[in-house]
């Protein structure tokens, strides 16, 4: 998904409209993790992306979303962008976590 959010609508109030966007956010989600998941592959992961506009966009955590979008609505911005991209997540093992955690030492 990659795509600008409008928040003004002649009929719909700000807050019900990010309500909306946040639904459609989560129906999003929820569609990509139900997917098949490759041979291999432990679970969905995702790269994700919100800014006011596309050339501003940062790298965010996917459980960053409803927060950020909370906060559009703060500073009373009229749109903003998000990107969210699926992927494939392999998890680790707490050995390869704590051997990972040695070497930075």
């Amino acid at each position: 998904m990659k795509k600008t959010f409008e928040l003004v609508h002649p009929k719909i109030k700000l807050a019900r409209r990010v309500d909306a966007v946040k639904h459609e956010v989560k129906k999003y989600l929820k569609r990509e993790r139900n997917k098949k998941l490759p041979q291999g592959v432990d679970y969905w992961d995702f790269d994700c992306k919100f800014g006011n506009t596309e050339a501003e966009a940062k790298t965010i955590h996917v459980s960053e979303i409803n927060k950020l979008i909370d906060k559009t609505q703060d500073e009373n911005l009229t749109s903003f962008y998000v990107e969210i991209l699926a992927k494939p997540g392999f998890r680790q093992t707490k050995d390869a976590l704590n051997d990972d955690f040695e070497d930075e030492e």
